[in-house]
């Protein structure tokens, strides 16, 4: 078959196909001229990466160090290997290499540019708040005595007061210049929030640090507190508060009766005893005996709310807790005789046939508040609070009864006992027994112990 065809203009003269000697001379001269190419391509990329800074492949042979190729950079260790790809390559890697390079200087263009900005709005809002706290000093400054002050004032701190309250006070009374000036002070002062209720001795004309200073120093307070103890009664309660010089003892008897000025109850009948709390209350210069008196009274309503006792059982209750804070002065025992005050009231079959038969009512009917009762006056029927003589409870409390002996009469003990007796009056042991001829030899201990401690009894 011959290899000699036609040629496609049309003649007739023969054209012969390159032989493959000449097909891989071409090939070879190709591959040198991308040889070539690619060597200025290297040169070129070699002075931009020295003028970037970055190393190049001299720069490691100059270290002794062999350079790191990828993939499309490797030599043609390859005897496979097509010089005809080789230029294509190398120049996909360093279009790419480029991109990466762009889109890091782009990055850092960026995080400069929002650092720069989160700087810049940083320090305005410093400049700002710089400028709004130094104009607060300033405008604090003129609203504020230079101190130290003149003179002396009374300041009354009421229980529950405020900043504002306290500081509009001090303006009143001349001590500090403005009420900004003071709750500046308040707001920079972390103590003042402890302020203690009281009264204070003051300067006039104090910067207003230095009032608040004085007033959260406690040798400035003077002590106006009184304290009453469970079991006290209202005529106890009237002699300690006349004791404070405050007030006469005819005023305080006067508040006990002012039955609106007090807030007392309708269910009292205008009886304040029973209803006078126990606990410390602050008398400031500037009150009435109303004001202490009606403190008191709230607080008792608020303990019996807080019980969930209702109107209708409120001043029943205090009856008895009264009584049980007059008989018990041991805690544990306090339960224990709740029940026997139940269990005489309810049981009218019961030995004691409805009779109460407490001591402590009929010494609070004749003016006492300790010792036992004499037989003369244990015999006495006209003494209305004689519950040996009386069935029932008697008209009203007879003392200020404690949360404690509240809680016990809405939840008494377990038991069947009607009677109890102290039988060492300087421990306060307790005896209790169901039947009379039980309670007939704890009594006998009673006895002994009175014989053994003469003047007790």
């Amino acid at each position: 078959m011959s290899d000699q065809f036609p040629r496609p203009g049309g003649d007739n003269e023969p054209e012969k196909f390159p032989s493959r000697r000449d097909i891989l001379r071409e090939r070879q001269l190709r591959a040198a001229e991308e040889a070539r190419k690619e060597d200025r391509r290297r040169a070129r990329e070699q002075r931009r990466l020295a003028e970037e800074g970055a190393p190049t492949s001299q720069s490691f042979s100059a270290l002794g160090q062999r350079p790191v190729y990828t993939a499309q950079q490797a030599p043609d260790e390859n005897p496979h290997h097509d010089p005809l790809t080789t230029g294509t390559r190398s120049r996909r890697v360093a279009a790419e290499r480029a991109r990466v390079l762009k889109r890091r200087r782009n990055a850092k263009i960026r995080t400069g540019l929002i650092i720069t900005v989160v700087i810049a709005v940083i320090a305005l809002c410093v400049y700002i708040a710089l400028g709004a706290i130094s104009s607060s000093r300033s405008q604090t400054g003129a609203l504020d005595y230079p101190g130290p002050g003149t003179g002396e004032v009374e300041v009354v701190v009421n229980p529950g007061d405020s900043g504002g309250a306290i500081g509009a006070n001090l303006v009143k009374l001349g001590v500090v210049k403005s009420e900004d000036a003071f709750l500046q002070a308040w707001l920079d002062n972390a103590a003042a929030n402890s302020l203690q209720p009281g009264t204070y001795i003051l300067k006039k004309e104090m910067r207003a640090v230095d009032a608040l200073a004085a007033l959260l120093d406690p040798s400035n307070r003077s002590s106006n507190a009184i304290t009453v103890p469970p079991g006290f009664t209202k005529a106890q309660v009237i002699e300690r508060l006349s004791s404070f010089g405050n007030f006469s003892a005819e005023e305080v008897e006067a508040a006990m009766l002012d039955v609106a000025g007090i807030g007392l109850p309708a269910e009292a009948d205008g009886n304040a005893e029973g209803w006078l709390a126990p606990g410390t209350y602050e008398v400031h210069s500037d009150d009435k005996p109303q004001d202490v008196i009606g403190e008191m009274v709230t607080a008792m309503k608020t303990k019996l709310d807080g019980l969930g006792v209702s109107e209708g059982q409120r001043q029943e209750l205090l009856i008895k807790a009264s009584i049980l804070e007059r008989e018990v002065n041991i805690e544990q025992y306090y339960p224990m005789v709740a029940r026997v005050i139940e269990n005489r009231l309810t049981q009218p079959q019961a030995e004691t046939v409805g009779y109460l038969n407490m001591d402590s009512t009929v010494l609070y009917g004749v003016g006492k508040v300790g010792g036992v009762p004499t037989a003369n006056e244990i015999a006495d029927e006209s003494n209305p609070y004689n519950t040996y003589k009386h069935k029932g409870l008697p008209p009203n409390p007879i003392s200020s009864p404690s949360d404690l002996a509240l809680e016990s009469m809405l939840k008494p003990a377990d038991g069947d006992w009607l009677y109890f007796v102290t039988v060492n009056l300087d421990t306060g042991e307790t005896k209790f027994a169901a039947t009379l001829a039980e309670q007939e030899k704890n009594r006998a201990l009673f006895d002994q112990w009175c014989t053994d401690n003469p003047g007790k009894c």
